[in-house]
């Protein structure tokens, strides 16, 4: 079974590669951009440490989206992209702490920018985000996954939360 792993795994990080562009880049650079021209007014508040915030919320989704992206492909053996799904269950890495943590990657990333930018538009669009990103969750992906996986992913559901990691991680 060695050979087959290696024999997908390049067709896997191309695949997720792609998908990081396509999806994430959209969403999480291309909106923001189009909405924002990544124009930065007067800091939230005026406090300008609110940027730092904002910076780190941006480095930590964009290392966060790599990391599951690698997984994905190296663990996975497929795309987080419904048309090349993974072919094990990936609960590994931060996966351990969060289930959905390229979500909340792009949630981040976009947070991220409206705090640096001070862009109220931006801020608004994150939780739009994460309200559309929660219904996609609920009613397509986890049903999908547990009639994919069954027992292993209600395992895995029952010990990993949806959105908020927790402090420990949990062993698959």
């Amino acid at each position: 079974m060695r050979p087959a792993a290696g024999g997908r795994r390049p067709g896997a990080v191309m695949g997720s590669l792609v998908f990081l562009v396509l999806a994430p880049g959209t969403v999480a650079a291309w909106v923001p951009f189009r909405l924002t021209g990544w124009r930065m007014r007067e800091p939230l508040f005026g406090v300008p440490a609110v940027r730092v915030v904002g910076a780190g919320l941006i480095v930590a989704g964009v290392l966060s989206l790599l990391e599951s992206l690698a997984r994905f492909a190296f663990v996975g053996l497929g795309t987080p992209a419904p048309v090349a799904p993974p072919t094990s269950l990936v609960v590994s890495g931060q996966y351990r702490y969060v289930r959905n943590p390229m979500y909340v990657a792009v949630v981040a990333c976009v947070l991220g920018q409206g705090l640096v930018l001070a862009s109220g538009m931006l801020l608004q669009y994150a939780a739009v985000l994460w309200l559309l990103f929660h219904l996609f969750v609920v009613l397509y992906e986890e049903p999908r996954l547990e009639a994919k996986f069954g027992g292993s992913y209600e395992a895995y559901r029952r010990r990993v939360r949806r959105w908020l990691p927790s402090a420990k991680a949990r062993p698959g």
